[in-house]
C-alpha cells in the first residue's frame, strides 16, 4: 500500500507542476504522509524532475525542514 501512496504523490506533483505555489503545498502534504525512506526516494526524483523546471527548485526546501 505504501508504494501506491508514493506513486500517487509523484503523479500529483507532476500534475500541479505548472503552479509553484500549489506544487509546494502538495509537496508539504506529501512529506507529512510518506515514510522516511520514501521521502529519500522522492527527494532523488524531485532533483531530477526540477532540472527541467528550475522555478520549482525553491520547493525543495520543504524536504529539508
Amino acid at each position: 500500500m505504501s508504494r501506491l501512496i508514493y506513486d500517487y504523490t509523484k503523479s500529483v506533483l507532476e500534475r500541479v507542476s505548472f503552479d509553484t505555489k500549489l506544487f509546494c503545498k502538495e509537496l508539504d502534504k506529501a512529506v507529512k504522509m510518506l515514510l522516511p525512506y520514501e521521502i529519500e526516494q522522492l527527494t532523488e526524483w524531485l532533483i531530477n524532475f526540477t532540472r527541467e523546471k528550475p522555478e520549482l527548485k525553491s520547493c525543495l526546501l520543504i524536504i529539508n525542514k
